[in-house]
């Protein structure tokens, strides 16, 4: 009896210890990750399976995604900061700054929601979470994922870039060439070349007032991404340098939506290539769009996102 006693006390404390779901209410408030708290916020209140968003970076913030709110009116649409970034805790110890770290997050935030059953959106590096997440912790419930821009190859990004800065001027060129040889990116002359690159491949227009004002009061974490990534978008050095995908991208067996701008430094003709690797992938490439899609075209990246998950929805009611 002692013994049964002990049990039934041992599962009575592991229950205690999980969270329970939240109500999953339009507003803000914050969840327990492994090493800290993370901010979310749920915009929208439909009968629409829910869309969690996972932003960019490392070291992004949810913000850049504001856009994505237009699709709020038929959904709830979750927004989060990563740890360590945002509006999120900063806790000292960079150890968590993991790619499996950051899965552990999704898993956290859909225990916590209770997200049974959503969407994934993940952006540039948001594609690699999203990606790891199905490759590592299964696709059950996840009706969708959507990879926008994604990094699910260094290889493949850093050969997109060395395209694109062919693309440049010889001054631009010739700044980048001394910068990655010397190591240093300080140079009036490199910021002026990333500046150049930046406003072709990166982001060709001004944030929205309203996406600025949502942007106010929080920053991102260079510090991260320097150790993930590296010391700019043509240079992995980090923790990401040998990280690549490619080969297991057909295991994904779920509605996948692979998007670029048709200016994108992550390049259409690869996304084209990781399609020929999904079974059942579809490309959608947005017009007159950099990376920072949801920014240069949001009405058009929008559509092709709720057009993407009307159709998934309509497949699993099949």
């Amino acid at each position: 009896m002692r013994a049964i006693g002990r049990f039934l006390l041992l599962v009575s404390v592991v229950g205690a210890c999980r969270a329970a779901p939240r109500p999953l209410t339009p507003g803000d408030g914050m969840l327990q990750v492994p090493g800290g708290r993370i901010w979310y916020r749920v915009v929208g209140s439909g009968p629409g399976t829910p869309l969690l968003l996972i932003h960019g970076g490392p070291g992004g913030r949810a913000c850049r995604l504001y856009e994505l709110r237009a699709l709020a009116d038929e959904r709830p649409v979750i927004f989060y900061d990563q740890l360590g970034t945002g509006r999120s805790e900063r806790p000292a110890d960079t150890t968590y700054w993991n790619v499996a770290h950051f899965v552990e997050e999704v898993a956290a935030i859909r225990r916590q929601l209770g997200l049974r059953e959503v969407h994934l959106l993940g952006h540039s590096w948001g594609g690699t979470v999203a990606a790891e997440y199905l490759l590592t912790r299964g696709s059950e419930g996840v009706r969708s994922v959507t990879l926008a821009g994604p990094l699910l190859s260094t290889p493949a990004w850093l050969a997109d870039a060395r395209a694109l800065v062919a693309q440049l001027g010889e001054p631009e060129r010739r700044a980048i060439a001394e910068a990655e040889a010397s190591g240093r990116y300080d140079t009036r002359a490199f910021a002026a070349a990333n500046d150049s690159f930046s406003v072709r491949f990166n982001r060709r227009r001004a944030p929205s007032p309203a996406a600025d004002a949502d942007c106010a009061g929080s920053s991102g974490n260079d510090r991260m991404y320097r150790a993930m990534w590296g010391p700019s978008e043509f240079s992995a050095t980090g923790t990401l340098r040998d990280y690549d995908r490619t080969a297991r991208l057909g295991e994904l067996r779920l509605p996948v939506l692979l998007m670029a701008g048709e200016f994108d430094e992550a390049r259409p003709a690869t996304m084209e290539a990781f399609r020929a690797r999904i079974p059942g992938a579809r490309v959608a490439i947005i017009p007159g769009a950099a990376h920072g899609m949801m920014n240069d075209e949001p009405a058009a990246t929008a559509a092709a996102v709720r057009g993407f998950l009307r159709e998934a929805e309509r497949e699993k009611a099949r």
